[in-house]
């Protein structure tokens, strides 16, 4: 891995606080008050929700929809922003937790980048992401892999061919996801950039497949993960791919789900998505 392509972030200071010391942290230094730019509640599972842009941002058009899959109509969370003109799309694809609140918030965020962008909920074939998040994993694991892969291959002509899309097409994934958007990479000649965060590599006799240019964010404490890199690597360069690799020394895995106080880290996540947002404008625009 090339030094120029490594990004180092320390150990953000909520990464391993509990929930209940995560919120006393919070109310103790915010005195009480919501945080100026992340807005935390309770969803019915008690599980904590970090939302960034809110569900009716009004400079956004959000609906859900359903496009034609492999398995019939998949159901997903599509945003835009309110503007006139063709937008580059962005496919977004979910942890092994689903199409949950978090999945949705980055979704707009990455439409108001100026993006049509789109989140399909994987386990639509097995009746949608469950209320209850620790089943997600469990249902993730039934999945067809050819027939999912099938759906998220259609979700990129969805958007290539969409009546406001430019045509070009770029794919963000996390963790399960991040895995997707890397077979995604070999499968589909039809997007233009793909961004991996903490995902399995593809085997690397399928690399040269991959036409896009990548943008991979990996975790310093994500050993399962991070044993497939020298071969990925040696692989892309073996193809000429154009890619770039940060690592966050020090992050654990998952560091950008700001609804997991256990893992979350602000600065590595804030830096990567910057990265990302320059990335996909830059390949996309």
């Amino acid at each position: 891995m090339d030094q120029k392509n490594v990004g180092s972030c320390k150990t953000g200071m909520d990464e391993c606080l509990g929930r209940r010391q995560f919120f006393k942290r919070i109310s103790l230094l915010t005195g009480g008050t919501a945080l100026s730019m992340v807005l935390l509640s309770l969803d019915k599972d008690g599980r904590a929700n970090a939302q960034i842009v809110p569900k009716d941002d009004p400079r956004l058009q959000i609906d859900y929809i359903h496009y034609r899959g492999a398995t019939g109509d998949v159901r997903s969370y599509f945003a835009r922003p309110k503007v006139d003109g063709k937008l580059p799309a962005v496919l977004v694809i979910h942890e092994n937790r689903g199409l949950v609140p978090h999945i949705e918030d980055v979704t707009r965020r990455i439409a108001l980048e100026g993006f049509l962008t789109i989140a399909p909920d994987a386990l639509t074939p097995l009746g949608g992401t469950p209320q209850e998040m620790e089943r997600a994993p469990a249902l993730i694991q039934q999945l067809d892999p050819k027939s999912n892969l099938e759906n998220y291959l259609a979700a990129v002509r969805f958007l290539k061919t969409h009546p406001l899309s430019t045509g070009k097409v770029g794919v963000v994934g996390f963790c399960w996801g991040g895995l997707m958007a890397n077979r995604i990479a070999v499968a589909s000649p039809d997007i233009q950039a793909a961004v991996p965060y903490y995902g399995m590599q593809p085997p690397p006799e399928d690399v040269p497949k991959i036409k896009a240019s990548l943008l991979i964010h990996y975790a310093g404490i994500d050993e399962r993960i991070n044993k497939g890199i020298p071969e990925f690597e040696e692989a892309l360069k073996k193809a000429k791919i154009d890619y770039k690799i940060y690592m966050y020394e020090g992050i654990q895995h998952a560091f950008n789900n700001d609804t997991n106080p256990a893992r979350y880290n602000r600065e590595a996540a804030q830096l990567a998505w910057s990265r990302t947002i320059a990335f996909l404008k830059e390949k996309l625009k």
